[in-house]
């Protein structure tokens, strides 16, 4: 099983609003700007081939998209090139990372130095959540998507592993970076499930953006 230190201090990052990749998880991307098809070029030449995920916050009167310090790194697994010379991969997250301090060189994409400390249960075995009332939480999750206008295979999400579950709808829900990024940062499954379930609960509430600054 791979650990922490087998994990490089620099990493690339890709600042994607609004893209969730978890531990475990799956994410397809499009990669298809020319800083982008560079930092994907420069990642497979590795051994671990990571790319990190991370949300940029929008800083009033700068023009630098900061990063949130928390993102995840995820292996290239998948890829495949049009003809047009664009790059269909997919992401398979490895761990969650804390930024220390943004790399600066001549690489046309970000860079930063990484800690993976604090993070070791996402190399670790998949997830439980033990608490997890899955009749209750699937019925909130219907009303949930009647009310967004969402399709889904149910039988799957019924048949799933808790983690997957709680995952990947985290990732595929259309909440906003500030409220993925709180997925994120959930220590735990629980906690994960939990803020997923406020986060619900609040959509279908009808919550705006007045509301959620209180």
């Amino acid at each position: 099983m791979m650990s922490a230190a087998d994990l490089p201090d620099t990493i690339a990052v890709f600042p994607l609003p609004g893209a969730l990749l978890l531990p475990r998880a799956r994410l397809p991307l499009h990669i298809f700007e020319p800083r982008y098809l560079a930092m994907l070029d420069d990642a497979l030449k590795t051994p671990h081939r990571l790319i990190g995920m991370v949300q940029p916050r929008e800083v009033p009167g700068s023009e630098v998209k900061r990063l949130h310090a928390i993102g995840c790194a995820g292996r290239v697994t998948q890829l495949s090139e049009t003809e047009d010379g664009r790059y269909l991969i997919t992401l398979s997250g490895m761990s969650r990372f804390r930024i220390r301090e943004e790399v600066t060189g001549f690489t046309p994409y970000r860079r930063c130095d990484v800690s993976w400390d604090g993070f070791a249960a996402d190399l670790g075995p998949v997830e439980e959540d033990r608490s997890f009332d899955r009749p209750r939480f699937l019925d909130l999750l219907g009303r949930y998507f009647d009310a967004m206008s969402l399709s889904t295979d149910w039988d799957s999400l019924k048949e799933a592993e808790d983690e997957l579950l709680i995952n990947s709808l985290s990732m595929l829900c259309p909440f906003d970076p500030e409220e993925k990024q709180a997925l994120l940062e959930a220590p735990s499954l629980t906690t994960r499930r939990e803020t997923l379930v406020t986060l619900i609960e609040f959509a279908l509430r009808g919550g705006g953006p007045e509301e959620k600054m209180q």
